[in-house]
């Protein structure tokens, strides 16, 4: 970054998670680890911009993206809420450094995540159960580490 500043261009991008936007059950060290990630990159953002660096920043916040970290996720409406191809997720990405893009949520659906947390909690709460999202990691296995393979590791 301080090379970018010098420079006085650049192109930061921060890969978040779309778990940095909403709660989802039996992953919360993750989501708050992202929603972590999507407040620094905004102000990174905005420090930037203030300080007219040239620098540009870009949060990417996908759903679950199939590299294995986490095999065994369903979604229950693929069609809206898919498990996403790493190198549709990278030329995505692509995409939206050459256009300048602050932000880029994959798929567009999770743009509707900040509207609807306007809603009560428990109404909010009951969509993401009926879109399936809160038993997205019911099936859950992960990425199998090599340094206990063979050995059944508690979660």
């Amino acid at each position: 970054l301080p090379g970018m500043i010098a420079r006085g261009r650049g192109h930061v991008v921060n890969i978040a998670s779309a778990a940095g936007m909403l709660s989802n059950p039996n992953m919360a060290a993750y989501a708050a680890s992202k929603w972590a990630m999507i407040g620094w990159s905004d102000s990174l953002r905005l420090e930037m911009e203030t300080g007219r660096t040239g620098v540009r920043v870009t949060t990417v916040a996908p759903t679950y993206i199939d590299t294995g970290m986490f095999a065994g996720v369903r979604s229950r409406v693929p069609w809206l809420l898919p498990v996403l191809d790493p190198r549709h997720v990278a030329q995505e990405v692509l995409d939206a450094v050459e256009a300048g893009r602050t932000r880029l949520l994959l798929p567009r659906a999770v743009g509707l995540i900040a509207p609807l947390r306007a809603l009560p909690a428990p109404v909010f709460d009951r969509a993401m159960d009926v879109l399936g999202v809160n038993a997205t990691m019911d099936g859950f296995t992960g990425r199998r580490s090599r340094l206990f393979a063979g050995r059944e590791t508690a979660r």
